[in-house]
């Protein structure tokens, strides 16, 4: 519970150190309904503490408050959104700073920070095509890893309990690193070395960053330099190695080492992309899998879809758009899972929604994870209903909040969230597609699933599935 209540306090200092560091003036509270602080120097943080995270706050600040409201961070006034009308309604003009990528470089001690609107067109369409170039070059190496993962589970007696997030994870590792990074990883050892470092990079960005308790704990904090050293030092040396030889495989990097820019920036940008992108994408996989094992009827739905489409057939990415259906199993899964529960912007200029002025210099936090489970937008928010996305409306709310995969809305999206979001659709099809054309996924019944809601949600306690042979 402490870690839960420290990553909860973490996500939003960071977002607040950002503030801070770019806007050094505060604003009071300009009549927006909400929390007066609980003490003046935290303001609001104890209450976050208390009720286990920054999603579960928001939840319970806009239940008491209404879609508009607002709380303190230290002496920092907050505002949060909580529904899709709020959302749209939000004017701010600066739509180059990601908050995501922001935070994260942050918490790694990188430079963060938008640029201006020309750079960060450029800076959208060369991640697009990077991720589109990877994704082509790598698309068989996709299929024959999800085929291995296949051919493990098979070989499992029906009764065995699989670790459902461990296996997602190592799967997702050994395909973006391949992915990002290149034929390095080809060597398995390769791969259990970076996991090793990425999980304690990962795992100290939740921890330790308040009251300093990293600082304070000098083996925790050496650990933590020396793995993002190793991770740096390895990414390095790959970056030198792609721009100096010629490799039958594009890579992330290929993308980013062939435009104009410095050794930093695609340092950081690799070092972010190769932390995130395993992230979401092994939590996608492991919400979808999850989702369907406690679903029969959408597995079975989903599985006719797969053998109607591909039949005998390998999986293509011009037979992924033909998928209807498991591209609403993931849009639900995304929703139901609240993959990525918090967003924000800063507050440029002074903006308006509804009949509240939001002051400038005010971080504006996006609650998604408030907004996905919103009754008024989604009937019955809880349940697992893949069908609620065959309705054009439904559809549209959820492309204007950036989760489609579509650049409908761009203001409301992260642009590197979003690229990881798209990359880990085409990911999670290819995988969930293979492993249903041979095998029933089911749930162990006896297991209790919380939700741990951090920057990307994920299971409490590790999730566990059995799997039956279709044939």
């Amino acid at each position: 519970m402490l870690d839960f209540a420290i990553f909860a306090v973490t996500f939003l200092l960071a977002l607040v150190g950002a503030v801070l560091y770019l806007y050094p003036a505060s604003r009071p509270a300009s009549g927006i309904p909400g929390l007066t602080p609980t003490e003046e120097k935290d303001g609001n943080l104890p209450d976050i503490v208390n009720s286990g995270s920054l999603h579960e706050f928001l939840v319970n600040l806009h239940e008491r408050y209404g879609p508009v409201a607002s709380f303190w961070s230290g002496r920092r006034l907050v505002v949060s959104l909580g529904t899709a009308d709020a959302l749209k309604q939000h004017f701010n003009p600066n739509k180059t700073s990601d908050p995501f990528e922001t935070m994260l470089k942050s918490l790694l001690g990188y430079q963060s920070g938008g640029g201006s609107a020309g750079e960060d067109h450029v800076r959208r369409r060369l991640y697009g095509g990077a991720v589109a170039a990877a994704l082509q070059s790598n698309f068989p190496l996709l299929i024959k890893l999800s085929e291995e993962l296949l051919d493990k589970w098979l070989s499992y007696p029906e009764t065995q309990h699989i670790p459902l997030s461990q296996h997602m994870l190592g799967f997702a590792l050994k395909f973006v690193t391949r992915m990002v990074l290149g034929s390095t990883f080809e060597d398995e050892q390769e791969v259990i070395r970076f996991q090793k470092i990425h999980g304690t990079v990962w795992s100290e960005i939740g921890k330790g960053f308040l009251d300093g308790s990293l600082d304070k704990n000098t083996t925790r904090k050496k650990q933590y330099q020396e793995a993002l050293m190793q991770l740096e030092s390895t990414l390095k040396k790959i970056i030198k190695e792609r721009k100096g030889g010629s490799f039958s495989q594009h890579t992330f990097i290929d993308s980013l080492v062939q435009e104009n820019l410095n050794e930093q920036q695609i340092l950081e940008d690799s070092v972010v992309f190769s932390l995130a992108g395993c992230i979401i994408t092994a939590r996608l996989c492991t919400w979808m899998i999850h989702f369907l094992t406690t679903s029969g009827e959408v597995q079975k739905k989903l599985y006719k879809e797969i053998d109607q489409v591909l039949g005998k057939d390998p999986i293509t990415s011009e037979k992924i758009e033909q998928l209807r259906y498991c591209r609403q199993v993931l849009f639900e899964t995304v929703r139901t899972a609240k993959l990525t529960p918090v967003s924000a912007r800063l507050q440029d200029i002074e903006g308006k929604v509804g009949p509240f002025v939001i002051p400038k210099e005010t971080l504006v936090l996006y609650a998604l994870g408030v907004v996905l489970q919103d009754p008024s937008t989604w009937p019955l928010p809880h349940r697992f209903d893949p069908d609620r996305f065959a309705d054009e409306p439904v559809m549209k709310v959820f492309s204007s909040l950036g989760f489609s995969g579509t650049w409908e809305c761009p203001e409301l999206s992260n642009q590197l969230a979003l690229f990881w979001t798209r990359f880990a659709y085409v990911v999670t099809t290819v995988l969930v597609c293979a492993l249903l054309k041979r095998l029933r996924l089911l749930a162990v019944e006896t297991q209790v699933f919380e939700m741990k809601y951090e920057l990307v949600t994920s299971p409490r306690e590790e999730a566990w599935i059995t799997v039956s042979k279709r044939h």
